[in-house]
């Protein structure tokens, strides 16, 4: 958590003077994390200090001056944990555009800093990777990194579109006598009913790695469209966000951890208007929720809940304060859905976590993990909606 700490002070820093008091929140609202706390202090150990190297390299790129560590620390972090390919492209893109090219003449190079970038990335990827590719083992390497095998979902159904998917195909296994569809026997059994291995689709068409790919390339290409035509710091950010949430929603075997690849760049600027504050609060409901199945101790449930709703309670609570009016005219759907959505979530959790062991005892254990992931995976689709129309529009 310290490196956390030491890259919220780089980030509060280089914020204007007049947004120090929303700095300060957000700061405060990431290292108190429910996603922290479950992750990192319990699940895994080492989170925190990618995320630290994260948000230390996002802060350094607010200025020009700093854009060259922070690109080169974005490519350190890319040698400690290959998720972070996810925002790559935004990095790519905000890089090229505002540090290798002049601002005013996209034509025109910035010759000295393209020479300084490219060296000092060669040198961190061959540092990192030279061992491997002396011992002939990048083939090895790139198998262990891009696991394809493992198929589409993982175990516990990331909450995105693929959970969703599963989720229907679920329900057209059911009503398939009556509507006379066809079913594959074999697929009954594949990772979509919580197995590890192939995902294989009963009633509905399966998905490929290209697919997801093709997707997932797709909806990087508007953001990133957007950062080229306007390389702010802001608009780098939200690059960030949405490269973040079309990876979770249709990337191959998502783990649920990888929310907070979106939630972390989104809490930046969450509190820039509240129309983007009425997109984040969907997503913070959802994203920390759905990390509840990785803590499935009966000792670790009252924990992980009651830590969640006061994160939830105190830090929305303070955001609806501190957020400014949008200067454009808000459309107020996502404050009412946002009411709504989070009203559910108490009937799930009591029904997820007490009424299915006291009736089912042992059995449908898959019911839980699904009801859960399909309710959160609604949660992040509409808060990625809300925050696409936002950043399109601003």
């Amino acid at each position: 958590m310290g490196k956390i700490a030491n890259a919220f002070y780089s980030f509060v820093r280089t914020t204007p003077v007049g947004s120090r008091k929303q700095s300060h929140a957000v700061a405060l609202s990431v290292l108190l994390s429910p996603g922290f706390l479950i992750i990192d202090h319990i699940h895994f150990q080492y989170n925190s200090m990618m995320y630290g190297i994260m948000i230390f390299s996002i802060a350094l790129c607010r200025t020009e001056s700093g854009m060259l560590l922070g690109g080169i620390l974005f490519a350190v972090l890319l040698c400690f944990k290959h998720i972070y390919l996810y925002l790559a492209p935004a990095y790519f893109i905000y890089l090229l555009r505002a540090y290798c090219l002049s601002p005013s003449n996209v034509f025109r190079p910035q010759v000295l800093n393209i020479i300084k970038l490219g060296i000092s990335i060669i040198a961190v990827f061959g540092v990192a990777f030279g061992p491997f590719v002396a011992w002939g083992q990048l083939e090895q390497l790139k198998s262990r990194l891009f696991p394809f095998s493992r198929g589409l979902c993982h175990a516990y159904w990331a909450p995105n579109i693929w959970a969703i998917y599963s989720f229907v195909d679920r329900l057209l296994i059911v009503v398939a006598p009556y509507l006379r569809l066809n079913v594959d026997a074999e697929a009954l059994q594949s990772v979509t009913r919580g197995l590890v291995g192939d995902t294989s689709f009963a009633v509905l068409p399966n998905i490929s790695p290209q697919q997801c790919f093709g997707l997932t390339l797709a909806f990087q290409v508007l953001a990133l469209t957007r950062l080229w035509l306007k390389p702010t710091w802001d608009t780098f950010v939200g690059a960030l966000t949405l490269c973040g949430y079309a990876s979770f929603l249709f990337g191959w075997h998502v783990h649920e951890k990888a929310i907070l690849l979106v939630i972390i760049p989104f809490s930046l600027i969450a509190l820039k208007d509240r129309s983007y504050l009425a997109s984040f609060r969907p997503l913070a409901v959802a994203g920390y929720t759905s990390l509840f199945p990785l803590l499935f101790t009966v000792q670790e449930y009252p924990i992980k809940v009651a830590y969640t709703i006061a994160w939830l309670i105190l830090f929305l609570y303070a955001f609806d304060r501190l957020a400014p009016a949008p200067s454009r005219t808000r459309v107020f759907l996502l404050d009412r859905f946002a009411l709504l959505y989070n009203a559910i979530s108490v009937p799930l959790l009591v029904y997820c976590s007490l009424l299915h062991p006291l009736v089912f005892k042992e059995k449908y254990e898959f019911l839980p993990l699904m009801f859960t992931s399909t309710y959160c995976a609604v949660g992040v689709i509409t808060s990625w909606i809300g925050f696409t129309v936002c950043y399109m529009a601003s």
